[in-house]
């Protein structure tokens, strides 16, 4: 790691960006040191630029792709490296996107479980579905964190910087319980693994978000879902899910940990059981005005 890496990693930390940020933004740091094959530090504007038309053109990455890219570079070059002249940092603008994402059907979500072989991966994933967790959140969850005289999981802050408390389903709780008997972490729920798959019960992190991921990836496709599904599509399930079945949309905001409603509210536009409802609602009331 050179001494511009270090710093941009440590002055991240000081922003209060979380670990899976950082790993965002050192990635696109290594995808660009990569494509030039020469350290970051070493690169000029004209070929950073180049590099973003790259991506876009060939590689035909999403917006969100070039919004993580964008803000890395802007960090790095204009806060480490202080080149506060590169126009390309001020002007560039990556437009929002406004696709909806995919949700899956319980049924989906079902058949995905079901052809998860590796016992911790699957109580994982369900744990993510059954509790609309992130990622992170997910990973860092810790015995201290189940509150099961309550029936509730305490979500330590990590995008939002807001804790939250969401329920727990009883099937969620003996899956949590099962697994734990399996490694007995004296904190962590979910450990890494370790070599050899039995160091667990001393492990220092949980287990690696990329393991995870991969999983999920290689199971969608055997099952032959065409969906572009990764682990917050589970999350976006949950939520979904928790609409159609009439849970109120305020409620589904603090579940999810979510600062705006608007956020929330996108998840009205993925429930056909909703826009039915809604319609045949409108057709009453309307009817009863003539």
């Amino acid at each position: 790691m050179t001494h511009y890496y270090q710093t941009f990693y440590e002055d991240l930390k000081l922003t209060g960006k979380s670990n899976r940020t950082i790993e965002i933004y050192e990635k696109h740091l290594q995808k660009i040191e990569r494509y030039y094959n020469k350290s970051p530090e070493q690169i000029n504007e004209e070929e950073m630029r180049r590099y973003l038309i790259a991506m876009k053109d060939e590689k035909h990455y999403s917006e969100s792709f070039f919004k993580q890219a964008i803000s890395a570079f802007r960090f790095f070059y204009s806060h480490i490296l202080e080149h506060t002249d590169w126009k390309t940092l001020k002007f560039i603008k990556p437009q929002k996107e406004r696709r909806l994402p995919d949700v899956l059907s319980r049924e989906e979500v079902k058949r995905i479980l079901s052809h998860v072989h590796v016992p911790r991966q699957k109580a994982f994933l369900f744990t993510l579905y059954s509790l609309g967790l992130r990622l992170s959140e997910g990973l860092n969850l810790c015995i201290g964190d189940i509150d099961s005289a309550r029936m509730l999981i305490h979500v330590r802050a990590g995008k939002g910087k807001k804790d939250r408390y969401v329920p727990l389903p009883q099937a969620t709780l003996d899956v949590l319980r099962k697994h734990w008997l399996t490694h007995r972490h004296p904190s962590l729920i979910f450990p890494a693994p370790g070599r050899g798959e039995n160091r667990s019960s001393i492990a220092l992190r949980p287990m690696p978000f990329q393991s995870v991921q991969n999983v999920l990836r290689l199971v969608v496709k055997e099952v032959g879902i065409q969906k572009w599904v990764h682990c917050q599509t589970l999350r976006h399930s949950y939520a979904t899910h928790l609409l159609e079945a009439g849970v109120h949309l305020r409620l589904i905001q603090e579940y999810l940990g979510h600062t705006s409603p608007k956020t929330t509210a996108k998840y009205t536009h993925l429930t056909p059981q909703a826009q039915v409802f809604a319609i045949a609602t409108i057709n009453t009331m309307m009817g009863d005005v003539i």
